[in-house]
């Protein structure tokens, strides 16, 4: 079974930092590709940044600059480094994993940590 834990979220002043953490269970890790997404009230959820296990790296226009996303293969794990932040980037963060197997799709979530930026 595939389990995703996040930690790390919280509340934080404009231009401050959080690092959020995201443990993998299960044998997929090395195999998926990592992502992080994010949905704010009112909002769909959108994907913040994605790392597949050649080490490249996508981020959305808004985060460019001031989140990186990084995976630790032995500790299963990924994470999302997010500097400067704003008020727009309050949401709800979620890990996702998704890759396949026997060539069937599988797409696996945590269960979410709250972002709060706010004076």
């Amino acid at each position: 079974q595939v389990q995703l834990v996040e930690s790390g979220g919280g509340l934080v002043q404009p231009g401050g930092s959080l690092r959020l953490s995201c443990a993998a269970s299960g044998s997929i890790f090395s195999r998926s590709t990592m992502g992080w997404y994010r949905q704010a009230p009112g909002k769909q959820r959108e994907l913040v940044a994605r790392i597949i296990s050649g080490g490249s790296t996508n981020y959305a226009d808004s985060v460019k600059g001031r989140f990186t996303i990084s995976s630790d293969n032995a500790e299963n794990t990924v994470y999302l480094q997010m500097n400067s932040l704003k008020p727009e980037d309050t949401a709800v963060y979620y890990c996702n994993a998704r890759g396949t197997i026997a060539f069937v799709p599988y797409d696996y979530w945590g269960q979410g940590t709250q972002v709060t930026v706010s004076s």
